[in-house]
C-alpha cells in the first residue's frame, strides 16, 4: 500500500501494475463461487448472461432503486455499482441466493483499491428486494482468502478445457446450462 492513502474522491489513475496484477473482474470472481466452469466459459469470452431474464431484473432493480446514486465507477477491470463519501463502495443484488459469492466480490473491489490504488474504504452489500443490507469490511484474514480465491481462479483459467459440470441448486435457472446438460 502507498504512504499515503488515496481518498475516493481523488482521481485514482489506472497503473500498469493494476491491469497486469489483478486482471480479473468481480463478475468473475462471483462465478468462482457459483460455477467454476461459467467462470472458464466467461472468461473465455463467451458471455451468455445478457440474454437471462433474471441478469435483466437485477440491472432493473439496480438501475431503479439506485436512480439518484452515482452509477458504475470503473477503475481498471473493477466495475462498482456506486460510490457514497467516504470511500464506501456499494454492491446492489436481487437476492441472498449467492451471498458467499456476493460477499467475496466486494471483498475483492476493497481489496484491488486497497492494494493497487491505495484507497481505504469499506463496502455495503444491498438487498432491495429483502430491504437488508450487509456491511462490509477487508481484513487482513480476508484479504489473504481474497488472495487464495485469486490463484484458485488463476488456475481454473489456466487449463485448457473447462471443468467438469457439477449440478447445483444455480443450474436450473443458469444461462449457460445447455452447455453442461444439454436440453435435458
Amino acid at each position: 500500500m502507498n504512504d499515503r492513502s488515496a481518498t475516493c474522491s481523488e482521481a485514482v489513475p489506472e497503473t500498469r501494475s493494476m491491469r497486469e496484477a489483478l486482471s480479473f473482474t468481480g463478475t468473475q470472481v462471483n462465478y468462482y463461487f457459483v460455477c467454476k466452469r461459467k467462470l472458464w466459459f466467461f472468461s473465455r469470452g463467451l458471455e451468455m448472461e445478457e440474454t437471462s431474464d433474471l441478469v435483466l431484473l437485477g440491472k432493473l432493480l439496480h438501475e431503479r432503486g439506485y436512480a439518484r446514486r452515482l452509477k458504475e465507477v470503473q477503475v481498471g477491470r473493477v466495475k462498482i455499482d456506486f460510490l457514497a463519501s467516504g470511500c464506501e463502495i456499494h454492491e446492489v443484488k436481487r437476492s441472498r441466493k449467492a451471498e458467499d459469492a456476493h460477499l467475496l466480490q466486494l471483498l475483492y473491489y476493497l481489496y484491488y483499491l486497497r492494494k493497487y490504488a491505495g484507497v481505504e474504504g469499506r463496502g455495503i452489500l444491498h438487498y432491495p428486494l429483502l430491504r437488508r443490507t450487509m456491511n462490509v469490511e477487508l481484513t487482513d484474514e480476508r484479504a489473504k482468502q481474497v488472495e487464495s480465491v485469486l490463484r484458485d481462479i488463476d488456475e481454473i483459467l489456466k487449463q485448457a478445457s473447462p471443468p467438469q459440470p457439477v449440478k447445483t441448486g444455480y443450474c436450473r435457472r443458469c444461462s449457460y446450462a445447455e452447455l453442461c446438460w444439454g436440453s435435458e
